[in-house]
């Protein structure tokens, strides 16, 4: 275990040359000024983490923040490979960036995250985007000082991936976006192999940071004032693989939630097969975890479960339901569902608009399938048109919006603490979350974001509330 320890401690020393190095070149390069980075994070929650890593990557290194990639001397997009659309959409914006690599030669373009730890994306970026400098993938986010520095002093250009480590890296800076809310990740990777699913490929297999890493994380994100701390994992309930003391999830939670402070603690994703009474139990009892657990379902058939290789069936999902909330009578739930999974017939899919029905989910994110490479499901018989699952996905929609109507109606004249999170810019009223989860639009003083404020809900559309400061 000693030895494990020793090399991150060395690899990072050795990044912080790396970073003062970049730092005086940077200086002469830029004649002075201060040289600007632009990061445009796409996809999920740990990308958002991993974006906030590399920006305080590059603070080290002497870099602000520029607003738009023109006015930037570095720009790094930071990838997502989940859905279909959302890698289209990268290529496009990336080969838009080839116009400001001809009007400004210097720029150093880079290219991160999931989509390149992906092989044949990865030689797309070499092959067709040679204004792409640097391409790396999730694990070695670290080693961006490194990269940089063999760029600026050898015009190469640079491409790293691959899975570096047994253990989570500990002591990457870490520049947050927000001054309320924080991000905070307690375990990287996924052994569940859904098999629509490219996560494994591209984030590697679990890895869980140590307890007493994320608590002192957590303690002094409190301390520094935030209210909301989000942990993060592809499957929180694993938590705990591979550790030398043998704590799991729920008792992370409780180690978190002895925390002092007045603050909340959420976390995502949980996995069904592996959440446990015990997990409920710790919400039911705990003073900072609200009664809310996202909690994927992403089909009510069992056919289809099984072909997805999620590993639990309808009833055991139900049960896991009824559990949480006989310990916790006012839990909400939010879920994935997948429309269309290859082979799903609208007779199956109907079991999914069923459970969406009797669990009464305050809300759900949706998706019709999109294959991706290199998984399972991709060589999957698939007859159904998109054109039908497309209908198939206004059903669900339409569905949804009535239980979500019928949930928000009810919450009509009480009061609710809200975190109080932005400005809505169309609107000008302020936006706040419920501990349910549940956004409630309402008028307020610009100081009121960031604090807590009791919310009374004046009128509901649909899952839009719209609420007043209570007296």
């Amino acid at each position: 275990m000693k030895d494990k320890e020793v090399m991150p401690a060395a690899e990072l020393q050795k990044q912080k040359l790396y970073a003062a190095d970049v730092a005086a070149i940077m200086e002469v390069r830029a004649m002075g000024a201060e040289p600007k980075a632009f990061v445009r994070t796409y996809g999920c929650q740990q990308n958002v983490a991993d974006g906030e890593k590399i920006k305080g990557l590059l603070s080290e290194m002497g870099f602000s923040f520029a607003e738009t990639p023109e006015e930037a001397d570095f720009i790094l997009f930071n990838t997502c490979a989940v859905r279909e659309h959302a890698q289209d959409r990268v290529f496009g914006n990336v080969g838009a960036l080839k116009n400001i690599k001809r009007r400004h030669p210097g720029t150093i373009i880079a290219v991160c995250g999931c989509m390149t730890e992906q092989e044949h994306v990865a030689e797309r970026f070499k092959k067709s985007y040679p204004f792409v400098n640097i391409v790396f993938g999730t694990h070695v986010i670290h080693r961006l000082p490194e990269m940089l520095y063999t760029t600026l002093t050898d015009s190469k250009r640079v491409f790293l991936r691959g899975h570096e480590g047994e253990e989570v890296l500990e002591g990457i800076p870490t520049r947050r976006d927000g001054t309320s809310r924080a991000w905070v990740t307690v375990m990287l990777g996924c052994d569940n192999f859904c098999s629509y699913c490219i996560v494994p490929y591209v984030r590697g297999r679990e890895k869980s940071r140590r307890p007493e890493e994320i608590v002192k994380e957590c303690r002094q994100l409190i301390e520094a004032g935030y209210k909301e701390i989000t942990l993060l994992g592809q499957n929180v309930n694993s938590y705990g693989k591979g550790l030398e003391e043998p704590v799991n999830f729920a008792e992370l939670l409780r180690r978190i939630d002895a925390i002092p402070g007045d603050y909340r603690i959420r976390f995502m994703t949980s996995h069904p097969k592996d959440a446990s009474r015990e997990l409920f139990d710790v919400m039911a009892h705990s003073q900072h975890i609200p009664h809310y657990i996202h909690l994927p379902f992403q089909s009510g058939n069992d056919r289809v479960l099984r072909e997805m290789n999620r590993r639990y069936n309808r009833e055991q999902y139900l049960e896991l339901i009824r559990y949480a909330r006989s310990v916790m009578p006012d839990i909400s739930f939010t879920s994935d569902v997948i429309v269309g999974f290859p082979g799903e017939t609208y007779e199956e899919f109907q079991d999914t608009l069923s459970l969406i029905r009797e669990v009464g989910f305050t809300s759900l994110f949706t998706f019709i399938y999109s294959p991706r490479e290199g998984t399972r499901a991709a060589k999957m018989p698939d007859p159904v048109s998109h054109e039908e699952k497309t209908q198939w996905f206004a059903e669900l929609l339409k569905v949804q919006e009535e239980v979500a109507a019928q949930r928000s109606a009810a919450m009509v004249g009480q009061t609710y603490r809200v975190l109080v999170e932005e400005r809505n810019e169309k609107s000008g009223l302020l936006s706040g979350r419920t501990a349910s989860s549940v956004v409630i639009d309402f008028p307020g003083g610009e100081e009121l974001i960031g604090q807590y404020a009791q919310v009374k809900v004046t009128a509901a559309r649909s899952w839009m509330l719209s609420g007043e400061l209570a007296e």
